[in-house]
């Protein structure tokens, strides 16, 4: 799955390529992603306008024009690329096309993102209870500390929590647990406060460097200009279950939480 510095790339890759460009028309060729497309109300509010702005909300897209916006969720295996007509793929779902003759084209072959509009994402039922952007101003190790107290879910699933902070994903989640020495089994109630300083520490580390490398190229991600990520190379331990810690030679072991992967080295990370 797209995770944060995936979504970032995304939206550096197709920005230069997309704002105050007028919009000649929307082709939905597959409405049915997680949730349906509303064709006929993106097709009104966009063709023959222009994108003002696009920013990012954890792993959502927000591409702003007048002053209302298109939310675009990337699901499980979804991609956006600038593109030309001649290379349509099997599952390149929705086309934007602009007047300069580019196209913003989605891709998604599991078919789990999503395409919405909203007059305000503040209020929007996918945005409205997102917790705080692990790069912004108001996340640090205080705030995960706090909302921590007396929680008996593992730490793991605490910071993969969107209400708790947006985009720390299951890769980012194991190789931030790792660089904190944290179990990822640890009850997030009894994790200590310095820990958590370092966690956050980490968290933040861990997603510019992804950022500056493209993100993590897992099966099919590709960036908004239609390169891998790089960042694969510097995982410590997530997918690499069986083979030596590179820190202290034990071996990495795997353990299902939360029904999701997640590796760890017995010697390194702690439980508290």
């Amino acid at each position: 799955m797209p995770e944060l510095p995936e979504v970032e790339t995304t939206l550096r890759g197709i920005e230069p390529h997309i704002l105050n460009k007028e919009i000649t028309s929307v082709n939905i060729r597959q409405p049915s992603l997680r949730w349906s497309v509303p064709t006929n109300l993106i097709q009104k509010k966009l063709v023959k306008n222009t994108f003002s702005g696009i920013r990012r909300r954890g792993k959502y897209l927000l591409l702003q024009s007048s002053q209302e916006s298109l939310i675009i969720h990337l699901g499980m295996s979804g991609s956006l690329r600038i593109s030309k007509e001649e290379d349509l793929k099997k599952h390149d779902h929705i086309d934007i096309c602009f007047s300069d003759g580019m196209i913003l084209r989605y891709c998604d072959p599991r078919r789990f993102g999503c395409f919405l509009w909203t007059e305000n994402p503040d209020t929007h039922f996918l945005l409205k209870d997102l917790g705080p952007e692990p790069l912004g101003n108001h996340f640090n190790g205080e705030h995960l500390f706090t909302l921590s107290r007396k929680r008996k879910m593992p730490i793991k699933n605490f910071i993969m929590n969107s209400k708790i902070v947006v985009g720390v994903g299951n890769i980012y989640a194991s190789e931030a647990l790792f660089a904190a020495k944290i179990r990822p089994s640890c009850k997030a109630g009894r994790v200590p406060r310095k820990k958590y300083d370092l966690l956050a520490q980490e968290i933040v580390k861990l997603l510019r460097e992804s950022i500056k490398q493209g993100g993590t190229t897992l099966r099919d991600f590709v960036g908004g200009n239609n390169q891998p990520g790089y960042f694969k190379q510097s995982l410590k331990v997530y997918g690499r279950e069986g083979e030596d810690c590179y820190d202290c030679s034990f071996t990495i072991k795997g353990q299902r939480i939360g029904q999701r992967a997640s590796a760890y080295c017995p010697n390194c990370q702690s439980i508290f």
